[in-house]
């Protein structure tokens, strides 16, 4: 698949032309003994239709995206959905947000403080918030409303599920872990505008300047030109940022298409209904 289009996809399940699906795409390369990431474009959706169409236009593509693929086995197995991944994810689309809400809610009442959300394995290692999670952010409709289109599209998902389209992969990338490794818990974006500060502008000054020097463990040094800089500088509300982290794990990955288990750098073995985060 040396021919596919690299990506990386900030995600909504609600998107507008305020917060629009960002996707970044770029190239691997070469500079010295160090990997390269080319930054080709950004590009930008607002609406799902239009994500889900660009997603079956494309013949071939690896991308990252920032929303989870599968739910906690312990929520799961209490609740008695289908144990089988694509099963599951069927009859998770059957149901709408506001059911979701209530079954989490209901689920999460029953539980004592400080462990009301079930988890995924990935999450600890990922530092990722729950997939059951339906506020802040809101990643149990980010699943609901983000998987369905890749099996639309016939994208395979290493380790979840093999897809009618070969040349099209889905994984699952999650940009706080590259950005934690970088700047710590320093916060780089906000959504409000009043907390669209200096300070934040600062870590993501410092993200970038990192992202660029290549000083992460992924290897890989990110190539930008004066005006993208100044665009993902300029991004207060992070996007764009988020989607280039996204494709830089995508990149990680598919350097390793070939690895062991499932392939992309992913453990050779995760749980088969949970998924799991890649370069977690």
């Amino acid at each position: 698949m040396d021919t596919a289009l690299l990506f990386g996809c900030d995600f909504s399940c609600a998107p507008t032309s305020r917060k629009p699906i960002v996707i970044a795409s770029g190239c691997v390369g070469r500079t010295g003994e160090a990997s390269s990431l080319v930054l080709k474009k950004l590009q930008r959706f607002t609406t799902l239709d239009a994500w889900a169409g660009w997603l079956q236009s494309e013949p071939a593509w690896i991308g990252g995206f920032d929303f989870p693929f599968g739910l906690p086995r312990e929520l799961v197995e209490h609740l008695d959905w289908p144990r089988q991944w694509n099963a599951l994810i069927a009859h998770y689309a059957s149901l709408s947000r506001a059911e979701i809400r209530t079954i989490f809610a209901n689920f999460c009442a029953a539980r004592p403080v400080g462990g009301k959300f079930a988890h995924r394995a990935t999450d600890a290692p990922a530092g990722s918030s729950t997939s059951m999670k339906w506020v802040n952010p809101p990643v149990a409709f980010m699943l609901h409303a983000g998987v369905p289109p890749l099996l639309a599209a016939g994208a395979s998902l290493p380790g979840l599920h093999v897809g009618s389209n070969r040349n099209r992969v889905a994984l699952e990338a999650y940009p706080g872990l590259l950005a934690r490794e970088l700047i710590g818990r320093r916060s780089y974006k906000s959504d409000e505008t009043a907390k669209q500060t200096p300070e934040r502008l600062a870590a993501r000054t410092s993200l970038v300047a990192a992202l660029e020097a290549g000083t992460t463990r992924l290897g890989i040094r990110l190539v930008l030109t004066d005006a993208q800089r100044a665009e993902l500088l300029g991004d207060a509300r992070g996007d764009d940022v988020d989607a280039v982290l996204c494709l830089l794990q995508a990149a990680w990955s598919a350097q390793r298409a070939s690895s062991p288990g499932p392939g992309f750098g992913l453990p050779e073995r995760f749980d088969p209904i949970e998924g799991w985060i890649v370069t977690a």
